[in-house]
């Protein structure tokens, strides 16, 4: 029995390295139910515990994420958020422009001293 022991630490320290190292590596959208802190210490504070729950319940496996873990790029042009910003600033130049132009007209009609 006093042979196990050893390797019995060994095996929790690696364990609990190596769920506390998975946490910190994996992308944060394959992460479910916690905060990825959250789950770092929880694998500290629950070695055994924690690990098992962590590759149970708080990971989100890459079959499961499918398409949305292999997603391509989109362009710029294919881009709502990327095309509503643009359209937001062109409001605001055409804005800036219009007010500009009305105080022109407010500087050109002031009486001359």
């Amino acid at each position: 029995m006093s042979r196990l022991l050893p390797l019995a630490f060994i095996v929790w320290a690696a364990f609990t390295v190596f769920s506390a190292v998975d946490i910190a590596l994996i992308d944060r959208s394959r992460v479910r139910t916690l905060p990825k802190a959250v789950w770092i210490v929880l694998v500290i504070v629950l070695p055994i515990v924690g690990g098992v729950l962590w590759f149970a319940v708080g990971r989100v496996q890459a079959r499961d994420a499918g398409i949305q873990a292999r997603r391509a790029p989109v362009a710029p042009d294919d881009d709502p958020a990327f095309l509503s910003k643009l359209n937001r600033e062109k409001a605001m130049e055409d804005r800036i422009e219009q007010l500009e132009k009305e105080l022109r007209e407010l500087d050109d009609d002031k009486p001359k001293d």
